[in-house]
C-alpha cells in the first residue's frame, strides 16, 4: 500500500513537471534561448544522463531488426515533437500549449486505430469529435495581440503537429517498451535525436550568451532538461509498475488543469472565454476518447 501511495505522488510529480513546464521554458524564449538551442540542451542532455545511469543497470543489445523502429520512434518523438513544441511554445500562449498538448491520447487512439487496427468504440470516436472540435477553435479563434505571442495561429498548429507525432511515436516505440527496458532505449534515442536535430539545433545554441544569463534562467534550464525530459521518464517508469494504466491515464485530464492555474498565477497569461470552452472540450473529448468499453477487465 506503501508503494501504491508513493506511486500516486510519482504520477502527480511527473504531471506537475510538465504543467510547469508550459510557463517556465515560455520565460527564457527568445530572449535568453531560443527554442531549437532549448532542444539541444534537452536531447544532449538527457542523453548523458540516461547513459549515466546505465552504467549501473544490466546491459542490453538492441536486435539488428529493432534498430528501423527505434530509428522512427526517435525521429517522432525527439525530433520533430519536441521541435514542434518548443517553436510553438516560442510563437503561441502558455495555456494554449496546456491545452493543445492534452490531445495527444486522442492522437495516439486515431493512429492505434490505422496502423495497429485498434476498434474506435462510439464513446472514443465521440471523445475525438470534440476534442478537436475544441482543439480547431483554439486554433482558428483563440488569437490575441500579445508582444510574446507573434504568431498565435502558427504555434497552435505547431502544438497539434506535437501531439500527433508524440501520439504517433507513443504507438511506435510500444513494442520496443515491451521488449527493452526503458533506460536502454532512451539512451540510444536521445543520442540518436542529438545527432538528427544537430544541424537545425545546434546554430541557436551557439548564440546563447552564457556570461549574461541571469541565475533564474540557469534553473530554467536545469528543471527542462533534468526534470522535465529525464525526471518525468523515471517518475512516470516507477508510476507503471504499481498503478493501472487507466489510473496513470487520470492524470491526462490534470496536467492542463494545473498548467492553465500556474499560468494564470504567475502572471503570464489569461484565461478568455475562447480558451475556457477549448479546454471543456478537449479534457470532455479525451476523457470520453480514454473511456474503456464497460465490458473491459479490470485488471487491463
Amino acid at each position: 500500500m506503501k508503494k501504491r501511495y508513493i506511486a500516486f505522488f510519482a504520477a502527480f510529480m511527473a504531471t506537475s513537471i510538465y504543467a510547469i513546464n508550459h510557463t517556465l521554458a515560455k520565460g527564457v524564449m527568445p530572449d535568453l534561448v531560443k527554442p531549437f538551442g532549448f532542444i539541444f540542451m534537452r536531447t544532449a542532455g538527457a542523453a548523458l544522463l540516461f547513459w549515466g545511469v546505465s552504467l549501473f543497470l544490466p546491459k542490453e543489445k538492441i536486435e539488428k531488426k529493432d534498430w528501423p523502429r527505434l530509428l522512427l520512434a526517435t525521429v517522432l518523438g525527439m525530433s520533430i515533437n519536441m521541435l514542434a513544441f518548443f517553436k510553438g511554445l516560442e510563437l503561441s500562449t502558455p495555456i494554449n500549449s496546456a491545452v493543445l498538448v492534452s490531445i495527444t491520447p486522442i492522437c495516439t487512439l486515431i493512429l492505434s486505430a490505422i496502423i495497429v487496427k485498434e476498434k474506435i468504440t462510439f464513446n472514443k470516436a465521440f471523445g475525438i469529435i470534440i476534442g478537436f472540435i475544441g482543439a480547431l477553435g483554439l486554433i482558428l479563434f483563440g488569437h490575441e495581440e500579445r508582444a510574446d505571442a507573434p504568431n498565435i495561429f502558427l504555434g497552435n498548429s505547431l502544438f497539434v503537429l506535437n501531439a500527433f507525432a508524440y501520439g504517433a511515436y507513443l504507438v511506435i516505440v510500444r513494442k520496443l517498451m515491451m521488449k527493452y527496458s526503458p533506460t536502454t532505449l532512451l539512451k540510444y534515442m536521445f543520442s540518436i535525436a542529438t545527432i538528427i536535430n544537430f544541424p537545425v539545433t545546434y546554430p541557436e545554441f551557439s548564440e546563447i550568451q552564457w556570461s549574461v544569463m541571469p541565475l533564474w534562467a540557469f534553473g530554467t534550464i536545469a528543471f527542462v532538461v533534468v526534470g522535465v525530459t529525464f525526471m518525468t521518464y523515471v517518475l512516470n517508469g516507477f508510476a507503471m509498475k504499481q498503478l493501472k494504466a487507466s489510473t496513470i491515464g487520470v492524470f491526462t485530464y490534470v496536467q492542463p488543469l494545473m498548467g492553465i492555474i500556474f499560468a494564470i498565477s504567475m502572471g503570464k497569461d489569461q484565461m478568455s472565454s475562447v480558451k475556457l470552452l477549448a479546454a471543456i472540450l478537449v479534457i470532455g473529448g479525451v476523457y470520453l476518447g480514454s473511456m474503456k468499453p464497460k465490458s473491459a477487465k479490470l485488471s487491463t
